[in-house]
């Protein structure tokens, strides 16, 4: 039975709550609480902003900007009417009101504007003020705007709320050799004086955290996307990326494109493409229609790129067009359902990548991309569910992590699998049509998917969504006479005691000498009856989930290690793997050196190059954070020498790449430094092993941390990087790598000054060198202050920072002494706030499994 009536009494149980907060005047307080947005939502339409800045070309001189703010006011009472500005006083220069001088007044973040200068109907407000860096992200040479998700008022006044969507009119004066980028197509460049004035069209109706523009000391590049032309803007130097990349990147972007234009029946929503190429970018991407910023690494590749490197691009240009029709068309009402965006756009990214290669090879990357990182937070102690609760869009950026990047499109797969795709894709083209160039929630978009559907979506979307963790899957098994007389499978919740079931969809292989049977389990409850096993002959081994589409910790059978050769299927072994390393990490089945032995020997028999990676991936984690330290001494060479033959024995030139890597992760004895210097020193890579100048750069750094003296191999390496922006990067990082203590120190201590955390994707590979488990015994006396930091990272940085600033520091240590300073930190702090808590526990989870598991 539907429960449609249930949703209903929801509504207006929720609506008539939000007409009551509408009637109590909300608090001036610091940032955008959840009741100034209802009143404000309620009181402001037809936003629209008209914008003039003087960018400068020196980053330490101000930007001046003038702001024409119009709306219509639906006037109710006396309040005052609060504009978001998060800066100084100093840089509020004057304010006017439908023509009137007002003596400014910034009060916790905002600007207040009494009630008596306003009127119901139409309004201006006309500002002169700074502009603030933080937000603008200006680098030498260029910057680029990320509002993202309530930095636009950092920047210039505003209603920083996604509720309020508002059209904006930018001019920008800059210097005359840069180029520039904005939401709205060019209308007109002035030239004058060694700058030039570029006046963008109006832009299409966005929230403000979807408002972007990017200027500076660029390259341009222009091709047709849907018949229009469309430009690129990019600071890579190296020819052979260029060339190897270009016609890459527009391609796939066409595809997206035309893909999803297909699949909502919606032609591409907004005026115009572009795209802004980031050196250094501390995101991915990020969604600005008519702007869409990328990370300049993943983009640019070059002609060796492994197929890895190529699925990222792929997913990362796929992701962001999705964007353009789900958060940027249709936006999520409120930052708790931010998830909603992230999720259809990875969801239908892996569709569009998936619709153009066969489906064995989308199920692999889908299982391998998602499942583990997926995992890498559910499984803690800290793990948070996909829809969160937030009280202020200060917050906002607490709310994102892998959690909705990963297990999020998990769960959408599940919950098409129970609707039926037909109906899914319906349910999801009706939303789109319905609140397009608005917004709206997530029980928005369940009430149309509960209309398709005869199925209990609400208990579904409770344990799915509205609930962290994920199950325990077990299976009793009970023979007779050689054959399967009962065949039963469990679930229960990781943590607590919340009797509770994810209903979802996976497969069960029983592998036998010369087959394997394959049967397909819908499991609803707490366990099931798999009527459908009953007088099959015993096998010599059974996998759960072996299609790699069930989502849980699976139990693993031991008797799979002994038999893998009989697993021929990519897909079946890397959901074993996936399963072996969750139960390792669990303390069942299997030990960390029993699963590094296993994993080792599958070095030279795995070709399939995403499962090549995986298991790289798990064999590093094993070795530095489970084996102690006299054991992976003990181990080091052996591990090294397997990889090595791997790397001989593969012919793939991929998977050649990925044991190369491997290889100089774990190295720990003096033959290996020395056949790698050797490599470094003469840039002549083994044979079919392409590396590019970012390899050697990384090669270096490996070095560097086997290296008590490295000051003049890091200054060499330093010497051989051309691109100015890959220059800068270096210079941070080769700080953390150095061999000198002082050095580090000093790099470490001038963290502590904002000014010096601006580039945060080098400051968290930074950190990673800074806490590397060679250098922990050092480094070690840094956590204390790291953890203090995280308030101040949290408010200062951008949305990934604070995870990123955690598990680059942290997520590598299995030291006792460590596990006890957070410990301690946590106790010392009980009020800590809930979310920073969490992401403390997601950070630490494999520290605190090493309590038990490093023997």
């Amino acid at each position: 039975m539907k429960k449609t009536g249930l949703v209903a009494l929801f509504f207006i149980i929720f609506n008539s709550g939000c007409d009551a907060q509408m009637k109590a005047l909300p608090k001036i307080e610091s940032g955008v609480s959840y009741e100034l947005a209802q009143q404000r939502k309620n009181l402001l339409s037809e936003i629209q902003y008209e914008l003039n800045l003087k960018i400068p070309e020196n980053k330490s001189e101000k930007i001046s900007g003038t702001e024409a703010l119009t709306f219509n006011y639906k006037k109710q009472n006396e309040a005052p009417l609060q504009i978001d500005f998060k800066e100084e006083s100093s840089s509020l220069i004057s304010v006017s009101v439908n023509g009137q001088m007002l003596q400014p007044v910034l009060e916790k973040e905002h600007i207040i504007i009494d009630a008596k200068y306003l009127k119901s109907g139409s309004n201006q407000v006309d500002i002169t003020f700074f502009a603030g860096n933080g937000a603008l992200n200006r680098r030498d040479g260029y910057l680029y705007a990320l509002f993202v998700p309530d930095r636009a008022r950092t920047m210039f006044p505003c209603f920083d709320q996604p509720n309020l969507k508002a059209k904006y009119s930018l001019t920008l004066t800059i210097p005359e050799k840069w180029s520039a980028i904005a939401n709205g197509k060019l209308k007109e460049t002035t030239i004058q004086k060694g700058n030039k004035t570029l006046q963008f069209n109006q832009s299409d109706l966005l929230p403000t955290y979807l408002f972007s523009f990017a200027a500076g000391d660029f390259k341009n590049f222009t091709e047709k996307i849907s018949e229009q032309d469309s430009r690129m803007l990019y600071r890579e130097t190296d020819s052979v990326k260029i060339k190897s990349s270009m016609d890459s990147i527009f391609t796939l972007y066409r595809n997206a494109l035309a893909y999803y234009e297909k699949w909502t029946g919606i032609r591409h929503p907004f005026q115009k493409h572009g795209m802004v190429v980031i050196p250094d970018f501390q995101f991915g991407g990020m969604e600005h229609p008519g702007a869409i910023l990328f990370q300049n690494s993943t983009l640019f590749l070059d002609q060796n790129a492994t197929q890895n490197q190529l699925n990222n691009r792929s997913n990362l240009i796929a992701h962001e067009v999705a964007h353009l029709w789900f958060g940027d068309m249709v936006t999520m009402d409120w930052f708790n359902d931010v998830w909603m965006k992230e999720v259809f756009a990875n969801f239908m990214a892996d569709k569009s990548t998936g619709a153009s290669s066969d489906k064995s090879v989308y199920d692999l990357k889908f299982l391998t991309t998602h499942f583990p990182a997926a995992y890498g937070v559910d499984r803690t102690l800290g793990a948070n569910p996909i829809r969160q609760v937030l009280d202020n869009l200060q917050n906002a950026g607490m709310m994102y992590g892998p959690v909705i990047y990963n297990k999020a499109p998990i769960m959408m797969r599940q919950l098409e699998l129970l609707t039926g795709e037909e109906n899914f894709r319906k349910g999801v083209s009706e939303y789109l049509r319905k609140y397009a160039y608005n917004n709206a929630s997530w029980p928005d978009l369940i009430t149309i998917l509960d209309k398709h559907t005869p199925k209990d979506l609400q208990s579904w979307n409770k344990v799915w969504v509205n609930d962290p963790g994920r199950p325990v899957i077990d299976y009793e098994v009970k023979y007779k006479d050689s054959k399967i007389e009962d065949f039963i499978i469990s679930q229960h919740p990781e943590y607590g005691k919340e009797q509770k079931s994810w209903p979802q969809e996976f497969q069960i292989s029983l592998f036998y000498p010369d087959k394997v049977e394959k049967i397909n389990v819908k499991l609803s409850g707490r366990e099931e009856v798999i009527s459908e096993l009953k007088g099959k002959a015993k096998p010599l081994f059974i996998l759960l989930n072996s299609s790699g589409i069930g989502y849980g910790m699976f139990k693993t059978d031991k008797g799979i290690m002994t038999g893998f050769s009989l697993v021929k299927d990519p897909i079946n072994r890397a959901s074993a793997y996936i399963s072996l390393y969750e139960n390792m990490l669990s303390g069942s089945e299997v030990t960390p050196l029993e699963l590094l032995h296993f994993l080792s020997g599958q070095l030279v028999k795995e070709n399939t190059e995403l499962n090549l990676r995986l298991i790289t991936g798990y064999i590093s984690t094993i070795y530095w954070e489970f084996l102690p330290e006299n054991q992976r001494l003990k181990e080091s060479e052996n591990i090294e020498n397997l990889l090595w033959k791997a790397l001989q024995g593969q012919t793939a030139k991929n998977n050649k790449k990925i044991l190369f890597d491997g290889y100089q992760g774990i190295f720990q004895s003096q033959s290996a430094y020395d056949n790698l210097y050797t490599i470094w020193k003469s840039q002549t890579p083994p044979q079919d092993v392409s590396l590019n100048d970012e390899d050697f750069t990384g090669l270096a750094l490996s070095l560097s941390l086997r290296n008590s003296n490295n000051n003049d191999l890091l200054q060499e390496q330093l010497t051989r990087i051309k691109n100015p922006d890959r220059v800068n990067r270096f210079k941070i990082i080769m700080k953390a790598a150095s061999s000198d203590q002082k050095v580090r120190d000093d790099f470490f201590n001038n963290l502590i000054q904002k000014e010096n955390r601006t580039n945060e994707s080098a400051v968290g590979a930074a950190l990673g060198y800074l806490h590397h488990p060679l250098r922990q015994h050092t480094s070690i006396h840094y956590l204390p202050k790291t953890l203090d930091l995280l308030q101040e990272i949290q408010k200062t940085g951008d949305i990934f920072f604070p995870d990123n600033w955690l598990r680059s520091t942290l997520s590598l240590y299995q030291n006792p002494k460590a596990f006890e300073i957070v410990n301690q930190f946590l106790l010392q702090h009980p009020d800590y706030n809930s979310i920073l808590k969490n992401k403390i526990l997601q950070a630490t989870d494999n520290l605190r499994r090493a309590q038990n598991l490093v023997k």
